[in-house]
């Protein structure tokens, strides 16, 4: 009995596997335009061409579903639908888009949505942050800044990150707190196609620990305020890589 849960665990592992390595080729290939809207696809067609199993593909169909990029009906097939209809706010899609040919639309389109809800966040933060979220944001300010200095670009990641993502939980507003994936992917694009500074700019960790202070402190306006600036800061230095239309 041992060895056969041992095989059936060894199975779904390898199963998964294999349908996020045909994700990985087939979401980006629908987002970036070269299998267009209104294409059908067909099961075997994805099994095939891709080398794995009906279960794997229908596998794949399902996870794209739930993206709602395509949509699946009997007798006629798998049908790609309109970009309008995609859930954009999928950290998968946004990983698809930052890595594909219309990154600048993406990059403006993700700054804009930033600049939307997380000044709006940190000053709610100010009002409803306890002490220990004002501790953890002043320790992610101190990991940043050390992590910036050493040039860590991959640890200084996962402490903006943690930054971001509990200031939004601080807010207390849970459709906030929801768009820390988000977020985070929108970071971590940042770094993974070399849209940042090789060396972390000193001025936007500052910015960082001003929204820290003024989250303690109760300052609703000025964490908003340096909030803004940090979004701001952001685009200019990605538009500085890499300008965006």
């Amino acid at each position: 009995m041992g060895l056969v849960r041992q095989d059936v665990r060894v199975t779904e592992a390898t199963s998964s596997g294999l349908h996020e390595q045909v994700l990985a080729r087939l979401g980006p290939a629908i987002v970036c335009g070269d299998i267009p809207d209104g294409a059908v696809l067909r099961i075997e067609e994805i099994g095939h061409d891709h080398g794995v199993s009906r279960t794997v593909a229908r596998d794949v169909v399902k996870v794209l579903e739930s993206l709602q990029v395509v949509t699946s009906r009997r007798r006629v097939g798998i049908t790609v639908r309109p970009r309008a209809q995609w859930n954009h706010l999928d950290p998968r899609m946004i990983r698809w888009q930052l890595a594909g040919p219309d990154r600048d639309r993406q990059l403006r389109a993700l700054s804009e949505l930033r600049r939307g809800i997380e000044p709006v966040a940190a000053g709610l933060a100010a009002a409803r942050a306890d002490a220990g979220q004002c501790d953890r944001l002043a320790a992610c300010v101190q990991s940043m800044a050390t992590t910036g200095r050493a040039g860590d670009l991959t640890a200084y990641l996962a402490h903006d990150v943690a930054f971001h993502r509990l200031l939004l939980e601080a807010s207390g507003n849970e459709l906030f707190a929801g768009l820390a994936s988000v977020v985070g992917e929108v970071l971590a694009g940042r770094t993974e196609h070399h849209l940042m500074p090789a060396q972390p700019e000193p001025a936007a960790i500052r910015l960082h620990g001003d929204v820290a202070e003024a989250v303690e402190a109760g300052d609703s306006v000025g964490a908003e305020r340096a909030m803004r600036a940090i979004v701001d800061e952001a685009q200019q230095a990605m538009q500085a890589t890499h300008p965006v239309p």
